[in-house]
């Protein structure tokens, strides 16, 4: 068993304190609230049973008389709530409260994908609430809006559900990008290549991710020129991301690289996710896309860009910032186990749903017949999933053990660039004993090496 000598000194780690502004303990409470009304509804005469997208008509009170629905109206109004009070929170903060010499042209790439990510909350959520609200009339007062029985539209459910829905693909996947383009060049003891057009195709993202919508609705009609516009626009968002990963990969490039587990979950995620980019560029592809529509190539699809994308980043930033956020590392050893697993477990459950989506494997089903082929690829797909499984396991193994008696972090284990590492490991209340002050896009690494600052 491996010896801890710094355990003596345990005890010397400050508690962290957690105080919350008003605006962020609203937020969360409404966040928290909106979650258990939704699943409250489990114990209260049955949970939503249309779908996470609650198509309508199926939404209606005629083919969903009970009051599941009901629940998932409330908890995601209210949930949505919540969200748009923090992205409020959020993008006041980092427009009028940066610290002097922080111009936007300085803030972490991080901060940046977290204003962005805002900006996209308070254009897309209040689609999702006023579609809500509807579907709340028509099921409660007598409304038709979605009810073609009383001349309302089915499709306009699916217009203002997916006008929502595109954006929060990149309301998820945008902090998990912003978390790489910290910790890529920090192992790679390099600045970031082209801070500017990271930052700049993160704006372009939240541009051209209102025009895209339509891409889900390929199979419902809507023509063929609609279907032509949102095919182009589909396929021309691919442009920015695609920027991205050329700038982390030049950020690799030449650099010193330091294969810790959080740089380990960062290469994994480009992998990952330029993975997942290719297929979602393939059902830009309107022939493509109706041959595979509610098929396992789009559930593949999916969870390669939100688990090979958002929660393979998601890894990189907690083996990242744990120890600032708790004094302590996460244990190495077990995370590149954590990190194998994962990425085995991933590959092994994800890749062969494309196979078994191009030959007609429709999701949402418990089983089928012998006679389809579909057996053996649907079994390597259970299994990574029981091997994902481990790995989530691994991971809070790894956590509890090293809340409990990982190494000391110090305030700086990475030899890193931005300002909070600058401060004690976890942070004390206030943060900072004085105000920093910021003279380039590295203020950390430009106090440590005055000779090297403003180098590029």
């Amino acid at each position: 068993m491996r010896s801890w000598p710094h355990r003596k000194n345990a005890f010397s780690i400050p508690k962290p304190s957690i105080r919350l502004s008003p605006c962020t303990a609203l937020s969360f409470w409404l966040s928290l609230a909106g979650g258990i009304v939704l699943y409250f509804s489990f114990l209260a005469g049955g949970a939503p049973d249309t779908g996470w997208f609650s198509y309508a008509p199926l939404a209606e009170r005629a083919f969903a008389p009970g009051t599941g629905v009901d629940y998932y109206i409330v908890g995601l109004a209210v949930n949505g709530a919540g969200t748009i009070i923090g992205a409020i929170n959020l993008a006041v903060t980092i427009l009028l409260m940066r610290c002097p010499g922080m111009a936007i042209s300085r803030v972490p790439l991080f901060v940046w994908m977290t204003l962005i990510t805002s900006i996209l909350i308070l254009g897309a959520y209040p689609a999702l609430t006023a579609a809500l609200v509807m579907l709340l009339v028509d099921r409660g007062l007598g409304g038709h809006f979605f009810d073609p029985a009383g001349g309302g539209q089915a499709v306009l459910w699916q217009h203002l559900f997916w006008f929502f829905g595109h954006p929060e693909v990149y309301i998820m996947i945008l902090p998990a990008m912003g978390m790489i383009s910290e910790v890529i060049p920090v192992f790679s003891r390099k600045p970031i290549f082209g801070y500017a057009f990271v930052a700049g195709s993160s704006v372009a993202i939240a541009f051209l991710s209102f025009g895209v919508w339509a891409h889900h609705m390929f199979a419902v009609g809507l023509g063929d020129t609609e279907n032509a516009i949102f095919s182009a626009t589909s396929m021309l968002i691919a442009i920015p991301t695609g920027v991205k990963i050329f700038n982390w990969i030049a950020t690799m490039i030449g650099g010193r690289l330091r294969m810790t587990t959080a740089m380990l979950f960062a290469v994994g995620f480009i992998a990952m996710f330029v993975i997942g980019g290719l297929s979602g560029v393939s059902l830009a592809v309107v022939p493509i896309d109706l041959a595979v529509t509610d098929s396992y190539y789009v559930v593949a699809h999916l969870h390669y860009v939100l688990f090979g994308g958002t929660m393979l980043g998601i890894f990189a930033g907690a083996y990242y910032w744990f120890p600032k956020m708790t004094g302590r590392l996460l244990g190495e050893v077990l995370g590149r186990w954590h990190f194998w697993t994962a990425f085995v477990g991933l590959n092994l459950t994800f890749l062969p749903q494309h196979w078994l989506g191009a030959v007609g494997m429709p999701r949402r089903v418990f089983t089928y017949a012998a006679d389809t082929g579909w057996g053996p690829l649907n079994l390597i797909s259970t299994i990574g999933a029981a091997i994902l499984a481990i790995a989530i396991a691994i991971f809070f193994v790894n956590v509890v053990r090293s809340l409990r008696s990982g190494e000391i972090a110090g305030d700086d284990p990475w030899d890193a660039f931005t300002l909070e590492w600058s401060t004690t490991s976890p942070p004390l209340p206030e943060n900072f004993a004085t105000i920093p002050a910021v003279t380039g896009r590295r203020p950390l690494w430009d106090r440590k090496h005055p000779e090297l600052r403003d180098a590029r």
